[in-house]
């Protein structure tokens, strides 16, 4: 299955620290690289209407967003962490990642993956996030 990727954003990866930030164009892929280019927008915009509750900062520009795959079929994977293993809305926070992309027109099937590996850092925060924290 051909899927295009936003990439990992680690620093590792060459990419600054603050979550996804680029659209793998994968060769083959059966969607055209302006369409998923907005539909990569699109989603963003989605997951930028999820916070989590304690924080006043969205969970993408927290950096909780490790990873999102669209395969050709437009299903989307979406791999995320949490800002501690013990967050109180461990059980609620996948679910309305979910909810937020699934409403994203033109997106297939979602299905979301929490992981702790890497654990989640302050160093991976947008500086809009830093901002609304005061983090500066």
């Amino acid at each position: 299955m051909d899927e295009a990727r936003i990439k990992d954003g680690e620093q590792a990866l060459g990419e600054d620290a603050t979550g996804p930030t680029a659209v793998a164009a994968v060769p083959g892929s059966s969607i055209p690289p302006e369409v998923l280019e907005q539909l990569t927008a699109d989603i963003v915009a989605a997951l930028k209407t999820v916070y989590d509750p304690e924080i006043p900062a969205d969970i993408y520009e927290l950096g909780l967003i490790y990873k999102i795959d669209v395969d050709d079929e437009r299903n989307v994977a979406v791999e995320m962490t949490l800002t501690a293993p013990g967050c109180p809305v461990a059980g609620e926070m996948p679910i309305w990642v979910e909810n937020a992309v699934a409403g994203v027109p033109g997106v297939g099937q979602v299905s979301v993956k929490l992981t702790f590996d890497p654990p989640w850092e302050q160093s991976r925060m947008s500086d809009e996030a830093r901002l609304a924290l005061n983090m500066f």
